[in-house]
């Protein structure tokens, strides 16, 4: 990168510069969701009414809930739906069916979600915090620096609102269904564990009282905070844990990625391979392609060393053609390296595909969420 190189910061800021986003319905408990119907002097039964109305029609519109009196639904959304994200822009590509969205929190701070629809399923990328504090050299988010994280709210509203967008057709293809999520737009998602496990909690619950999905369609990906994916393993939720390594050395990780000197190529590996263990879940790695830097047939030889030393069929690698980033100096590898990397990997019994990039024209692929505004 040019100029000054952005720190490590493995602070967590919970708050912006307008104080902790306001308490939604989605923050509560099923039964925290009761007591605060209550409170507003209304029936307990109108708490399962508001989460149907929300997770399962996908509304906090109070003029779509007609089997509510109007002004119980108006005292409810106004107390318990407040506003999160404001929709500050929208930029599509591959004919329509990828989605790039900014979003303005209520204090200000910036993060966008990436809807993308392919054939057999639809997946969105969501973000969970404004920034990011890991310094990943080759991320444009990473240069950022870290604004604060995002409240379980907040980052559920995100998939509310591209489920509904969904449903209501306005993704050419017609009315679909949000099928996956995965925790890889702007932030750490392990860095800002209490919310993220609140929002795959609610992801993963049955409706009413969530959006129902199978955890095993959710994805949290993480650099490699290692307590956090040791905690993570025994939550006794299977999502898909990905590790994002982009080398299998730490002189190299380190510098790419500079929480490797926290918690190295193997207390990484380790971790990864203890979620595998208690969890049965196969781990994915993701490996950044970077042309001259970390694509060398040697290191994706030794990776594949590194994995199986640690067992076979526990995992599966997803190299990633490196993504343009603004000021950068480095490029993605050229084709035939690539090919080789993969190739290299395969021998070793590695199961390997290479990452489909979508929204890369619209800077809305891996590494490239920025929250810019300008066009």
């Amino acid at each position: 990168m040019t100029g000054t190189p952005v720190r490590l910061d493995l602070s967590s800021p919970t708050r912006g510069p307008r104080g902790k986003p306001p308490k939604h319905f989605v923050d509560l408990t099923p039964a925290e969701r009761v007591a605060a119907v209550t409170e507003l002097g209304e029936k307990p039964f109108r708490a399962k009414q508001l989460a149907t109305h929300y997770f399962t029609h996908l509304s906090s519109d109070p003029s779509t809930m007609t089997d509510l009196p109007k002004a119980s639904r108006d005292v409810l959304t106004a107390n318990l739906f407040p506003p999160l994200l404001e929709r500050a822009r929208t930029m599509t590509a591959d004919g329509g069916t990828t989605v790039k969205t900014l979003w303005h929190l209520f204090d200000g701070a910036k993060v966008e979600s990436v809807l993308m629809r392919y054939a057999n399923r639809t997946t969105l990328c969501i973000s969970s915090q404004a920034g990011c504090g890991l310094a990943c050299a080759f991320c444009a988010t990473g240069q950022m620096g870290l604004t604060r994280n995002l409240s379980t709210a907040e980052i559920v509203e995100q998939v509310r609102e591209a489920a509904r967008s969904l449903a209501a057709g306005e993704v050419p293809g017609g009315p679909a269904r949000l099928t996956n999520v995965v925790f890889m737009g702007m932030g750490e998602p392990l860095a800002n564990y209490k919310a993220i496990m609140g929002t795959v909690r609610t992801l993963v619950a049955p409706a009413p009282d969530g959006l129902g999905m199978s955890a095993r369609n959710v994805t949290v990906s993480t650099v490699g905070m290692v307590p956090a994916m040791r905690k993570l393993a025994d939550e006794g939720i299977p999502v898909t844990l990905a590790l994002s390594l982009h080398a299998p050395d730490d002189e190299l990780r380190s510098e790419l990625v500079p929480v490797n000197t926290r918690w190295d190529v193997d207390e990484a590996l380790d971790a990864a391979y203890h979620y595998f263990e208690v969890t049965g879940r196969r781990v994915s790695i993701e490996y950044a392609l970077i042309r001259d830097v970390n694509d060398h047939a040697w290191r994706a030889d030794l990776l594949g060393e590194k994995l199986n030393a640690r067992g076979r069929g526990w995992v599966h690698c997803n190299p990633i053609p490196l993504n343009p980033v603004p000021n950068s100096r480095w490029t993605a590898s050229d084709p035939a390296v690539e090919a080789e990397f993969v190739a290299r990997l395969r021998a070793h019994g590695i199961p390997t595909t290479v990452r489909d990039t979508r929204g890369s024209e619209i800077d809305g692929a891996c590494g490239q969420l920025a929250a810019e505004e300008d066009e």
